[in-house]
């Protein structure tokens, strides 16, 4: 029987089945006793950490009566008190007082702290009261921390807004100037870049489709059972992060969704991440009598207010040894956190990224949410596996990501002035050596079904696209270096083509006037066998984008939608009206975050969101 144990059975505060109950679950789980404790309501908060002070011979700390000693708290650094649950109290005579939440750690720091304290004491306080007091007196340095933790090299936050206006000034000049000398030569050069951004995509859209078909399916890992004994591994604690801004419909539905993960709640926390002056919100999370095991993060008032701002942030804050980012609207699978737990016990620690498949529970409510499960479909089905099957880098989607906690942090978290984080990450986890993969589980989201919203959405996206190829590009040669030949190609045709192809888009709209008997002005350089040969690839690219949503909708349960993929070349249409947009606030405002709207369906997915997701 743990000394804890005891203390607290002779209290009469725990029966001696809880605690037989809490030691098995233990022994096949990384986490300690008093966390298992905590979660399964067998004893409260005061009850531990008294049991806790009894059994080290300690006090107790109350940071709420008496606050820590500001004085001290300002001579330490925060992400040392964070890391380590400590919290420097207040000074009696000569000594210090220390307050911890784990004092069975409490040795193996005290030679890290500064010499100024001089002799230390430790006493006892909850973690919730260490870390509320820590954000008082330093959420400014932590804001700050949480804006610069990638490296200068890495980041965007050195945007040079004037500098990228002058460029594209100086570009816009030569291109007028070449329009009035040379028009005809000007149209070619359009047209021929247009035409190589397109083939170059449809062939890596091509290239990915055969390898998926061709390559092994998902991984799949086989521990599902929720408390079925492992010889092979512990269960690690998962910390999910779910950055909330202006969340007025979305809260409720959002803590029943994530209830149904079945992991089990001594290992799971669930962070809710509201900004400071995100009222909204905060009165909705209110509202919803959130569980023991999912807690509000509240992030500093700052200039940036971007959602990876919002995530490092938080990563101080979590416990777990995995890091999982959900958005508001999600619904994953309840076995989703086994299966990631088992594949990073199975893959080592180079796989340092999970990626799961993403689907819409409203696929039907308009024809934009059609087209977008389409396209969604055949991006996580067909497209994103086929690139880990090629090798090739993998821009990550913003949820379902699941990281080791160890390689996140040693490559800075998130770009907090890059509106694609997580494509960016994507890049440089690539860049450290590390790999991504994608596992088979599922999380059903909102689509995007209105118009506005949807090209705000997508200029978002567009934007950070051409921002993260810009910050990678500063130095080509070491980014060869870091990637290899192979995937750096794979880069410039995933983020520099796609733009490309959208941007140049009107140009090849214009040879829609052939077939209405417009004269073409490329017909005059071009034989009819070469103008027919053009027109043919033009028609492939249509018949490749049409068998892989087919071959994409053939798992899910989405066949019904097969008869709107032809329609896609309209909704791509979209997309070349928020390029424009994306571009111009490369220069009006690079940092800006155009929010998704969230909670515009009323309509709940079903309990049971699983579809097939081989691949």
């Amino acid at each position: 029987m743990s000394t804890l144990g005891k203390i607290l059975i002779d209290r009469g505060v725990m029966t001696g089945s809880d605690l037989i109950v809490a030691t098995a679950m233990q022994v096949r789980q990384d986490a300690d006793l008093g966390d298992i404790l905590l979660a399964n309501n067998m004893v409260s908060e005061a009850q531990l950490y008294s049991g806790l002070a009894k059994q080290y011979g300690c006090a107790t700390a109350d940071l709420n009566a008496e606050p820590p000693d500001i004085r001290l708290v300002a001579g330490i650094d925060p992400s040392f008190c964070i890391k380590n649950r400590i919290i420097p109290w207040k000074r009696v005579g000569a000594v210090t007082l220390i307050a911890t939440s784990r004092p069975e750690h409490f040795a193996g720091i005290m030679a890290k702290l500064p010499d100024e304290f001089g002799s230390v004491m430790m006493v006892v306080a909850p973690l919730s009261a260490i870390n509320q007091s820590l954000l008082h007196f330093r959420h400014h340095s932590l804001a700050k921390r949480a804006e610069s933790r990638v490296d200068p090299t890495e980041s965007c936050r050195d945007w040079n807004t004037r500098s990228v206006t002058t460029m594209a000034l100086l570009l816009l000049a030569v291109l007028i100037t070449v329009a009035f000398v040379a028009p005809f030569a000007l149209l070619l050069v359009l047209i021929g870049c247009g035409i190589a951004a397109l083939v170059l995509n449809t062939g890596l859209k091509a290239a990915a489709a055969l390898a998926s078909y061709y390559g092994a399916p998902l991984t799949a890992p086989t521990f599902l059972s929720a408390r079925r004994p492992n010889q092979m591994m512990r269960l690690p604690k998962v910390s999910i992060l779910v950055p909330l801004f202006r969340e007025r419909r979305i809260a409720n539905r959002l803590v029943r969704r994530l209830g149904r993960l079945n992991y089990p709640r001594e290992l799971l926390e669930i962070c809710l991440i509201v900004e400071q002056d995100d009222t909204t919100t905060q009165s909705a999370l209110k509202e919803a009598n959130l569980p023991a095991w999912m807690r509000q993060i509240t992030v500093p008032r700052g200039e940036l207010k971007t959602k990876p701002r919002a995530l490092n942030f938080a990563l101080d804050f979590c416990n777990g040894a995995i890091i999982g980012v959900y958005d508001a609207e999600d619904a994953p699978e309840a076995d989703q956190l086994f299966k990631v737990a088992r594949r990073f016990h199975e893959a080592g620690p180079k796989v340092a990224c999970l990626q799961g498949v993403l689907d819409f529970y409203n696929p039907t409510t308009n024809w934009i949410s059609r087209c977008f499960t389409i396209e969604y479909a055949s991006w996580f089905r067909v497209v994103l596996p086929g690139l880990q099957q090629l090798g090739l880098v993998i821009p990550l989607g913003g949820t379902t990501l699941f990281f080791r906690r160890d390689a996140l942090e040693k490559i800075g978290g998130w770009d907090a002035h890059n509106v694609t984080e997580d494509a960016d990450l994507g890049i440089r986890l690539a860049r450290r050596g590390y790999k991504t993969e994608l596992i088979a589980t599922l999380t059903k989201e909102e689509a995007n079904c209105e118009t506005w919203p949807w090209i705000r959405q997508r200029s978002r996206w567009l934007k950070g696209y051409a921002i993260t190829w810009a910050v990678h590009m500063r130095s080509p040669r070491a980014l060869i270096r870091d990637l290899g030949l192979k995937r750096f190609i794979g880069v410039q045709i995933i983020f520099l083509g796609t733009l490309t192809q959208f941007i140049l888009a009107p140009v090849l709209w214009s040879f829609w006037a052939v077939p209405l008997g417009i004269y073409h002005p490329i017909q005059s350089v071009l034989s009819p066998t070469a103008f027919y040969l053009l027109t043919g690839m033009f028609f492939m690219s249509e018949i490749i984008t049409l068998l892989i949503g087919i071959f994409a909708l053939a798992p899910t349960g989405h066949k019904r939608l097969w008869m709107w993929i032809p329609t896609l070349h309209m909704y791509f249409g979209l997309a070349v009206i928020a390029a424009y947009k994306g571009i111009w606030e490369l220069f009006s405002k690079p940092f800006y975050w155009d929010k998704t709207a969230h909670g515009v369906v009323s309509s709940t997915p079903p309990k049971d969101s699983g579809t097939s997701i081989h691949t």
